[in-house]
């Protein structure tokens, strides 16, 4: 009886002992731990907490990245008014201008390199100071005798040179010597004169219809007005200012092929346009200097600062060249160059000024002489 009463009592021992292990097995199983409520509560609290800081974390990202990103944002209407930001404002001088072109470019008076505007101007100014040493006897080089000869002269220059029209001229004057007789005359039988000089039927056409209006609108006298002689057939601001600086003695810069060359090589102007290069050089200058500059600058370009080959080597003003280097600078060869000077070289005038004849140049040999 006693066995069968420790009998009963081990296996209710070893049920309850199974019964309490059999949770644990499940729970490790399952992989799952016991846990208490406030332990459980605990968790929640805590697995709330850190989803909550994943939230303002990436709330707080997101927030950055939005402040960060916003000012990018502004800037993109910047970006679009950034040519505001760059004035090319024009000196004042500079902004007298003709319609359609950039102020900036209407007088050319950014000096080159660096260079100041006053020292452009002390530069330019000894240049033709040095010049005037050496060509003490410039002169315009077509034979005239009057205003109307230097006029119909200066037209027929055009795309020849001056040596050709002088050897031409002697003989269309001594047939038609007034702008009347000229006007009159037959256009094949002046064709035939100026046949020589080139373009000849273009220049016949212009020489008789200036003589028309000398003769029907200025009584067969040669205007002193530049806004007059450019009313005439064949007459443009160039052809005006010589004769109004040689037959009248008023002031005028005469813009030829050989003016431009010079005038861009020494750097007083960039400007290519005949009337625009007028405007810069002569605000260089006082107006009293006009003519005679141009008589300079013209003469040094026939003789030695030529267009393909310039003499730079026998150039009297080289230190004061910014394009020196260009042509020959051996001395010896560069002499070789030189064209229509005194000591041997003709003039391009069959009756130069005496001045010239006396500085030891030579007169222009006729036409067909050479």
């Amino acid at each position: 009886m006693k066995k069968s009463a420790a009998s009963k009592e081990s296996a209710a021992s070893r049920r309850s002992a199974a019964s309490a292990e059999t949770p644990a097995k499940k729970a490790a199983e399952s992989g799952k731990a016991a846990v208490s409520p406030k332990s459980a509560a605990s968790g929640q609290t805590s697995a709330a907490k850190k989803t909550g800081a994943a939230r303002t974390t990436s709330t707080a990202k997101k927030t950055s990245a939005a402040k960060k990103a916003s000012p990018a944002k502004k800037a993109a209407p910047l970006k679009r008014q950034a040519p505001a930001k760059k004035p090319a404002v024009a000196p004042k001088k500079a902004t007298a201008a003709v319609k359609g072109v950039a102020p900036a470019k209407t007088v050319a008076t950014k000096p080159p390199r660096g260079e100041t505007r006053t020292a452009l101007v002390r530069r330019a100014r000894r240049i033709d100071r040095e010049l005037a040493e050496v060509y003490p006897y410039a002169h315009p080089e077509l034979d005239f005798e009057n205003p109307f000869q230097l006029v119909v002269a200066t037209v027929l220059s055009a795309q020849t040179t001056d040596l050709r029209v002088n050897q031409t001229t002697p003989a269309l004057f001594a047939k038609y010597p007034t702008p009347e007789d000229l006007a009159a005359a037959v256009p094949e039988e002046v064709e035939e004169i100026l046949r020589p000089t080139g373009f000849f039927r273009a220049k016949t056409k212009s020489v008789i219809g200036l003589s028309k209006a000398l003769t029907e609108d200025f009584g067969g006298e040669v205007p002193g007005r530049l806004e007059d002689l450019v009313k005439l057939p064949g007459v443009g601001r160039k052809t005006a200012f010589v004769v109004l600086g040689n037959a009248f003695g008023r002031p005028g810069i005469t813009v030829d092929t050989h003016f431009q060359r010079l005038v861009r090589r020494w750097r007083w102007t960039e400007e290519t346009d005949p009337d625009k290069i007028e405007a810069a050089v002569g605000a260089l200058f006082p107006k009293s200097d006009w003519t005679d500059l141009s008589h300079h600058v013209i003469w040094h370009g026939r003789r030695i600062c030529h267009a393909r080959k310039p003499a730079c080597g026998a150039c009297p003003i080289a230190p004061l060249c910014p394009a020196y280097g260009e042509g020959e600078t051996d001395p010896e060869k560069a002499k070789k160059l030189l064209k229509y000077e005194k000591g041997g070289f003709p003039g391009q005038r069959l009756k130069p000024p005496q001045a010239y004849l006396d500085a030891g140049g030579k007169p222009a040999p006729p036409l067909g002489a050479g």
